[in-house]
């Protein structure tokens, strides 16, 4: 029987490593997971913010963030940033 896997007991599995978050607006980030909530609030630290813009990608750093997960349409475990 094969074992099953509730997607919040993904996320808290990626508490402490890099998490690539892909948002429902042109945004992108990628940063350490330090938690969240059951509304997959999140805080992520070391954040790199990719957002496509009419004048071409724009990166930027922060340090900590506090995001709202009514903005993500998916998480990628240990994903790699877009190419910047």
């Amino acid at each position: 029987m094969a074992s099953q896997l509730l997607p919040l007991e993904l996320v808290d599995k990626c508490i402490g490593s890099r998490i690539h978050v892909i948002m429902k607006s042109e945004r992108e980030l990628y940063g350490t997971l330090l938690g969240f909530d059951d509304f997959v609030n999140m805080v992520l630290e070391d954040v790199v913010e990719y957002e496509t813009t009419s004048e071409g990608r724009r990166v930027t750093k922060l340090e900590q963030i506090l995001l709202n997960g009514n903005n993500v349409a998916m998480l990628v475990p240990g994903g790699e940033p877009p190419e910047a």
